[in-house]
């Protein structure tokens, strides 16, 4: 067992690349990576708009970004994969994807578009998209109709509020959902992710909450709410999920009069963060948890039952990274008792 180390945790699921990198202040979430193919730019397919590239060797996919334009560009037949990132776009008319409405993939990050100028329905023309990306633009709703055969949507950085109830109804191939850096409250998301039963991955963090949203689907994998404002958690909340193994809960204002005592005994739970906070002890776990992160925090104890009920041949904890640095514990202060219970912890960080 190695104390005062910095542990360094990687996973890969469905297509995310998603990594905490960690420094002796703090930890920075980096952008998942998704990953795209960005071929070598040479002679343009002879269905392209001029403006744009389709390369030879990827004639499916169009390339518009960069390019300071403000509206879209024509879209020609055969076009499955649309960037256009890193422009000035504002808006898109109504008949925009009348020519490709098998369409899989619109990656529009980084424009200027805003939902009053966003026309008719014209997303709910696109009966084979896959991944709509919007993200860094002026939005202040999420976007709607979508069709049912999207499986990732991404709206961050942009200023959005509200969320009618309606907007991802039926969507139930729905896999990823990316809502960070944004201004949403409990209350817009009230009832939005009813249904989503594929729903694996979600990301509410950077947002306004003070409270869990409720009436989340029961199959989510990794949820992230960290940056918000929440100050405590309903009894029995996750009793709910099925499969949660990723749990982000850092830079919120949670103490532990606010968290019920077996909350977060969770018996399919990989990973739980709880830094930056206002916690003073521990709080229990399942003893299947592996990457549990505590770090800014108040503690000033260490009772082992938070990970171990009992302690024997085969009653252990399966921790294996704990990070404790920037509380009011030292060396000192970890009980004998502690090394038999956490006998699998590769690494314990106290400063």
């Amino acid at each position: 067992m190695h104390l005062n180390s910095l542990p360094f945790f990687l996973f890969l699921i469905g297509g995310i690349f998603c990594q905490y990198d960690y420094d002796p202040v703090g930890y920075y979430p980096s952008e998942p990576d998704y990953g795209y193919a960005h071929p070598m730019y040479g002679p343009s397919t002879a269905l392209c708009a001029p403006e744009c590239n389709c390369p030879v060797t990827y004639p499916s996919a169009m390339y518009c970004d960069d390019l300071k334009l403000k509206s879209l560009p024509i879209i020609p037949s055969g076009i499955k994969y649309l960037y256009v990132r890193n422009n000035m776009i504002e808006g898109i008319e109504d008949n925009a994807f009348n020519n490709v409405t098998d369409l899989e993939w619109l990656i529009l990050d980084n424009n200027h578009l805003e939902n009053s100028k966003i026309k008719g329905k014209v997303f709910a023309k696109l009966k084979s998209l896959k991944k709509l990306h919007m993200n860094y633009n002026n939005l202040t709703e999420v976007v709607g109709p979508l069709p049912n055969t999207m499986d990732d949507l991404q709206i961050t950085h942009n200023k959005i509020s509200k969320i009618n109830p309606n907007t991802l109804e039926g969507l139930v191939n729905l896999t990823v959902v990316q809502l960070q850096h944004n201004q949403l409250t409990e209350d817009s998301l009230s009832g939005v992710f009813k249904g989503l039963n594929s729903l694996l991955y979600l990301d509410l963090s950077y947002n306004k909450l003070s409270k869990l949203p409720r009436g989340l689907p029961p199959n989510i994998l990794m949820l992230y709410l960290d940056n918000n404002q929440i100050t405590n958690i309903p009894d029995e909340y996750f009793q709910g999920f099925k499969a949660l193994q990723f749990l982000r809960l850092s830079h919120n204002k949670l103490t532990n009069s606010g968290i019920p005592s077996n909350v977060f005994n969770i018996s399919t739970l990989v990973e739980l963060d709880l830094s930056y906070n206002q916690l003073k002890s521990i709080p229990t776990v399942n003893e299947h948890l592996e990457n549990y992160y505590l770090q800014v925090n108040q503690i000033n104890k260490f009772p082992v039952s938070s990970f171990c009920k009992v302690v024997g041949a085969l009653a252990y904890s399966r921790v294996r990274h704990l990070r404790l640095d920037a509380n009011n514990l030292t060396r000192a202060d970890l009980p004998q008792e502690m090394y038999n219970c956490l006998r699998m912890a590769a690494d314990i960080s106290l400063e």
